[in-house]
């Protein structure tokens, strides 16, 4: 089971890297919103340090989701799910191995690049720290909640936008504990938050997105 977990992550890598301009899209979404974030609202420091992790984690919700409906809609469109759902390996295991690629292609790039961006906000280095741990806690939850939405209106005509209706609501307590755990005095809270809300998320979402890929394909 684990060579087959090894595979389809490697495989959607593998895909990734040959289309680039997929992935990158997601990444230059990020930039761009957070680079113009201050332009709009004025060089006041002190504003500016209060909003900049609201506004990167705005920036880095929006462009996870940008990501989603790639997430399975090449692989049903080249006959690649069926043979997945019809594997002898657990339909989950290989559910959760196309999730985490996903998040290595998208979520893990804009934990990469929200020190550089936060200096534009002017934070301090203990609340850049923060904010980065805050996005490696939520985004893979970003990913899971993502991927049922995806399963669930995979082929569907107009995809995008019934994808954004139903994972939005979801994702407003990972936004407010993500952005708040930057901004909190005691930021602990907010992060063990986003760590029981992980733990639930890994716990549920693959099985939730395997049973909507079956109803999808049949």
């Amino acid at each position: 089971m684990l060579s087959a977990f090894l595979g389809v992550i490697r495989r959607d890598l593998l895909l990734a890297m040959r289309n680039r301009a997929d992935v990158l899209a997601s990444v230059i979404f990020f930039v761009i919103v957070a680079a113009l974030a201050p332009l709009g609202l004025g060089p006041e420091p002190a504003m500016l340090r209060t909003i900049g992790p609201g506004m990167l984690w705005i920036a880095a919700l929006l462009a996870s989701m940008l990501a989603l409906q790639r997430l399975f809609a090449q692989d049903h469109a080249d006959g690649t799910l069926e043979q997945l759902l019809l594997s002898p390996e657990p339909t989950t295991l290989l559910v959760a191995g196309k999730i985490l690629a996903h998040w290595l292609t998208c979520g893990l790039p804009l934990i990469v690049l929200s020190p550089l961006l936060a200096l534009q906000f002017g934070l301090p280095a203990e609340q850049v720290w923060v904010l980065m741990a805050s996005l490696l806690l939520g985004t893979p939850i970003l990913s899971l909640i993502g991927a049922i939405g995806a399963a669930l209106t995979l082929g569907v005509r107009g995809g995008g936008v019934l994808i954004a209706l139903l994972v939005l609501p979801l994702y407003i307590p990972v936004l407010i504990f993500g952005a708040g755990a930057a901004v909190a005095p005691d930021p602990q809270s907010h992060l063990l938050l986003l760590g029981g809300l992980l733990a639930g998320a890994l716990a549920l979402a693959p099985w939730a997105t395997a049973a909507a890929l079956c109803i999808a394909v049949e």
